[in-house]
C-alpha cells in the first residue's frame, strides 16, 4: 500500500499500480474489445463487464437489498 504507480500509460501518461489494470486502461485508447457476446455480439474491453451484462440475456439478479428484499 505504498501508493506506488509504477506502469504509465505511453499515450495520455495515466499512471497505475498494477500492469492488469493498464492494459484495461489501453483499451480506452485502442478501442479494443475482446469479449464479445455469445447472445447478442455486442463487444467489452472487460471480460467482468461481459459478464455483468450477459444478466440482461438471463434474467439474473444476484444481489437482494437488505432493508426490502428486492433483487437487482
Amino acid at each position: 500500500h505504498t501508493g506506488e504507480k509504477p506502469f504509465p500509460c505511453p499515450q495520455c501518461g495515466a499512471r497505475f499500480s498494477q500492469s492488469s489494470t493498464l492494459v484495461h486502461h489501453r483499451r480506452t485508447h485502442t478501442g479494443e474489445r475482446p469479449f464479445a457476446c455469445p447472445e447478442c455480439g455486442r463487444a467489452f474491453g472487460r471480460k467482468s463487464t461481459l459478464a455483468t451484462h450477459r444478466r440482461t440475456h438471463t434474467g439474473e439478479r444476484p444481489y437482494a437489498c437488505p432493508q426490502c428484499g428486492r433483487r437487482f
